[in-house]
């Protein structure tokens, strides 16, 4: 029904390509599936978490978009802001989290999952290698994730001319194999320092 109406509203014009946002591989190859079989428009594009700290991504969708030529749309590739480094020293009272943490449920929960001692520290790492390039953390971290070849973009969002122009800094920024290297260590050592699953009890 949902690919049917996607259908519809492609041949009024009233959309150019359909997507789907917070899916897993099954859902994307059923989905794919669905659409060959019943002749319907199918996604090209997924939207996921997708960071330097949520690598999720790499294991098992990478491969259907590759193979299946859909494009991922990487949301929250700064981590909800905590890869700026905002938060290594405490929650700052302008932060995105500092609400949060004393929230309802969801939000502990979801403040919980992007701020913690292991996404802290994988910051802290990363913070390190932003100073040897002598780059904006943010733009370390864009950089990595616009790099994959099945990042078709990244949603960004600032809330300063400042911010902004510390991400813009990542559209000409290549990280040679080198810096890449030193950025698998960081996840040997912390691996996946997001959780995952408390947000889908609720």
């Amino acid at each position: 029904e949902v690919l049917g109406a996607l259908t519809e509203l492609r041949q009024e014009g009233k959309i150019r390509i359909a997507g789907c946002s917070n899916e897993t591989c099954w859902g994307v190859m059923k989905s794919l599936w669905t659409a060959e079989k019943h002749n319907v428009t199918r996604y090209e594009t997924v939207q996921n978490n997708f960071s330097v700290m949520n690598r999720r991504c790499e294991n098992e969708l990478a491969q259907v978009c590759r193979r299946e030529g859909v494009s991922l749309l990487a949301y929250s590739p700064l981590g909800g802001g905590v890869l700026t480094g905002k938060y290594n020293d405490g929650i700052p009272a302008d932060g995105r989290f500092a609400a949060y943490v004393d929230g309802p449920p969801r939000q502990r929960m979801m403040a919980a999952r992007f701020l913690n001692d292991r996404t802290v520290e994988t910051t802290r790492r990363l913070g390190e290698i932003a100073r040897d390039l002598d780059v904006p953390l943010p733009a370390l971290a864009l950089a990595w994730s616009k790099q994959h070849d099945f990042v078709a973009s990244t949603i960004v969002g600032a809330t300063s001319v400042a911010q902004l122009n510390e991400s813009l800094v990542a559209s000409d920024l290549v990280l040679s194999e080198e810096t890449l290297d030193r950025i698998d260590e960081i996840e040997k050592a912390i691996p996946n320092p997001m959780t995952e699953d408390g947000l889908r009890r609720l």
